[in-house]
This record gives C-alpha cells, sequence and structure tokens, in this order.
C-alpha cells in the first residue's frame, strides 16, 4: 500500500528505502530540536509524510528508530575519527602532533549542525539507553584516541589525562549544544555554530589544557576546601 507523503508530489512505498531514510531524517531533526522525550512518534510521523506502520516496519519502534538514527551517523563518525587518527605522525610543515590528534577527534562530530545538537541534548540527557548507545557506538574509538593521547603525552599520569579528556568532551558536546549565551554577550561576535572558527580556537585551547603540568595533589572532594558558612546568606556569583 503506498502513502503520499505530505511534503512532496511523490507516492512512496511504506517498505522502501526513500521511507527509512525520510523517517530517519525526520526523526534526527526533530530530536535535535525537542529532545527524544520531547518529540512523539506521531510527531515524526506526520513530519516525515508516513503512516505509524511505516514506522514499525522498518524500526519496531521508538527506541528502535532513535538507535537507527544514532548509528547512522555516529559509525561513519567513528570510522572517519580512526582513520584521521591514522595520519596524525609529527612532520615538516604540519601542526603539533596533539593538535593533530585532537582535531581528528573533533572535527568529525561536529560537521553536521542537526547531529551534533542531537548528541548534544543526549549527552545532557544521559539516561540509561542514551548512555548504552553512546558506549556502544564511541567507546572503541574513544579508547584508540586515549591510547594516542597516552603516547603523546608521556609526561601526564592517567588520572590527569583522564580528567583532561573528560573537559574536552563537555567542551566539545557545549559547543555543538550551541545554546547561543555567548552571542548574547558579544553581540554575535563570537558565533560557535561557524564550526570551522569554533575549531580553530578550540584544538589549540584544548592542546594547551592536555599541555599542562600535572596537578599535583589534585583533590578528589573540595568540599573541606570550600569553608563556607552555611548558616549566614551568601551571595552567588
Amino acid at each position: 500500500m503506498a502513502v503520499t507523503a505530505q511534503n512532496a508530489e511523490v507516492v512512496i512505498d511504506p517498505r522502501g528505502e526513500s521511507t527509512r531514510t525520510r523517517i530517519l531524517d525526520s526523526a534526527e531533526y526533530l530530536f535535535s530540536e525537542h529532545g527524544v522525550n520531547g518529540a512523539s512518534l506521531r510527531t515524526v510521523v506526520a513530519h516525515a509524510g508516513v503512516n505509524t506502520a511505516a514506522v514499525h516496519y522498518h524500526f519496531g519502534s521508538k527506541k528502535g528508530l532513535l538507535e537507527a538514527v544514532f548509528a547512522r551517523r555516529t559509525i561513519t563518525i567513528a570510522e572517519e575519527r580512526l582513520n584521521l587518527l591514522e595520519e596524525c605522525r609529527e612532520g615538516e610543515g604540519r601542526p603539533p602532533l596533539l593538535q593533530q590528534i585532537i582535531s581528528a577527534f573533533l572535527e568529525p562530530g561536529m560537521r553536521d549542525a542537526t547531529f551534533a545538537r542531537l548528541r548534544a541534548r543526549m549527552a545532557a540527557d544521559a539516561s540509561d539507553e542514551t548512555r548504552a548507545l553512546m558506549a556502544r557506538y564511541f567507546d572503541h574509538s574513544s579508547g584508540q584516541f586515549l591510547l594516542a593521547l597516552a603516547e603523546a603525552l608521556p609526561h601526564l599520569p592517567p588520572r590527569d589525562l583522564h580528567w583532561r579528556f573528560h573537559f574536552m568532551l563537555g567542551t566539545m558536546v557545549y559547543t555543538m549544544a550551541n545554546p547561543r549565551r555567548i552571542q548574547a554577550l558579544t553581540n554575535n561576535a563570537c558565533d560557535p555554530s561557524d564550526m570551522e572558527a569554533s575549531l580553530d580556537y578550540l584544538v589549540p585551547f584544548l592542546a594547551q589544557g592536555f599541555e599542562a603540568a600535572p596537578i599535583p595533589n589534585a583533590p578528589t572532594n573540595i568540599e573541606p576546601m570550600l569553608k563556607i558558612d552555611r548558616s549566614k546568606p551568601h551571595e552567588e556569583g
């Protein structure tokens, strides 16, 4: 049975590959704009111009649809990261090795603005489902980058390396989320939606953080250091 798409003049087969792609495109856009929980399956169906049966035929459920949306991009991102990592080497006329490694990690995942926003939303959601997807599709490639960074930074103890990798992830996710705070503060002089400009600043910034000396005796619990008298009101900065 053919279903006529709302936003096209062609009749599409609900079991065909073009229908599957339309559903994936619509879901990716709606999940990135409204979050996975904020976009219902009914909304995705309406946006794609298909019926619910087509979604169930191709993906089985909303959970299956989310994984398909995620896998479609992340498999390519992980593969490209590893390919770029293999090309990282020291040499005349090349950027510093550390910057090459950082760029190889960041650039593939930040190129697609729509999927970048979706990943940022999923990272903020941090549900069991999204954590499982992140682990399934990114743990291997991220582990390879941790090894490469450890080789490039032999002076850095594992604890410092792991924290700095965590901060790189946080910087990347916040930039991809693009809440437009910095645009408001700078009258659009700084615009993270320009991913090329973002990378031009991010890569050397993060490299300097990774290259810094290890933090001696870094506390695992900063509460005793705060020494705040909680019986008195205080102003937030």
